[in-house]
């Protein structure tokens, strides 16, 4: 039996999984994997990130977009694929659609780089940028280990099975600028703040917005909006972990809308961090998420393959 479609995403306590009470820890990884098998998304709070840290980092963030663009465009780098450093206006384009989303972006990665992985690059002008960044990638990589700990209880995984390959991960924090749109009669036809796409990670950790706008696409097709409380972050699979378990747990599509018209003209700043294992760790779908009823849907590959695939069909790589 299909479990019941949900009208906002279920709210859980990462405390409960901290605690040390195994009945409380039981029950948390329960209700994650009930959440990730229905709708891919919950609502988290006690996940290690400050009101206080929050809001410095979106002061910094704000400071850093509201610079012209030769000084932001200073830190672009179309040779890293997006994948460091700022990224303009009109670049990254949704699968599967034709107009570029109408947003820019800014991309700190591993802050220890390990094989290929490029260094960071952080904006000269404004040295608390880096520093702020950093402070937040770290608590999400802790709070993100944390919940794949949980995840792979779930899958009926050892504890620590995630550990390794996320260990120096290729995980990214995407500082976001939804920009003022002064002319909406100019914007190109079906140009969106971020059009319908699924994350292309493992987990993906969201602090709440400056402004509302995320929907997330119900199994029925209905779109419901998704707004996180002051003290909760938002967390959702992405493909890699939807590759791994066999669409198990699902990578939900979700959308940035468009504010009504008298808005447009307000920006919206946005801070995901998205839980990437290293480049070689092996996708193939678990034994376990295989069956009669559930075939296996997906090609074997490496966590790197598919992110080139991504990255091209995205337009960040040619």
């Amino acid at each position: 039996m299909e479990p019941a479609l949900l009208n906002e995403v279920p709210s859980l306590d990462l405390a409960d999984f901290t605690s040390g009470d195994a009945q409380r820890k039981e029950q948390f990884v329960k209700d994650l994997g009930a959440a990730f098998t229905n709708i891919g998304f919950v609502a988290i709070k006690n996940h290690g990130l400050s009101d206080a840290l929050r809001n410095d980092l979106y002061e910094n963030v704000k400071q850093f977009f509201s610079q012209p663009d030769d000084v932001k465009k200073k830190y672009e780098f179309p040779e890293l694929f997006g994948q460091r450093g700022y990224i303009g206006k009109g670049k990254e384009t949704a699968k599967g659609f034709k107009v570029a989303d109408l947003k820019e972006f800014y991309h700190v990665g591993q802050p220890e780089p390990v094989g290929q992985m490029p260094s960071n690059i952080f904006p000269e002008e404004f040295p608390d940028f880096k520093k702020y960044t950093l402070e937040v990638y770290h608590t999400f990589e802790n709070t993100g280990k944390t919940l794949l700990r949980a995840i792979a209880i779930y899958l009926d995984l050892p504890e620590d099975y995630f550990e390794d390959k996320v260990k120096n991960g290729d995980s990214l924090l995407r500082a976001l600028h939804y920009f003022p749109i002064p002319n909406p009669e100019l914007v190109p036809e079906g140009a969106v703040r971020a059009a319908a796409h699924g994350d292309i990670n493992l987990i993906t950790l969201l602090m709440g917005a400056s402004a509302e706008g995320l929907e997330v696409l119900r199994r029925d097709g209905e779109w419901i909006a998704i707004t996180a409380l002051p003290d909760q972050i938002v967390v959702n699979v992405g493909d890699m972990l939807d590759r791994l378990t066999n669409h198990k747990l699902k990578s939900t599509i979700h959308r940035v809308v468009n504010p009504p018209r008298e808005k447009m003209g307000t920006s919206r700043y946005s801070i995901p961090f998205f839980m990437h294992p290293r480049a070689d760790m092996d996708l193939t779908s678990l034994e376990s998420c295989v069956t009669a009823e559930q075939p296996k849907l997906y090609t074997d590959m490496t966590a790197g393959e598919f992110l080139d695939e991504r990255l091209r069909e995205l337009g960040l790589k040619k």
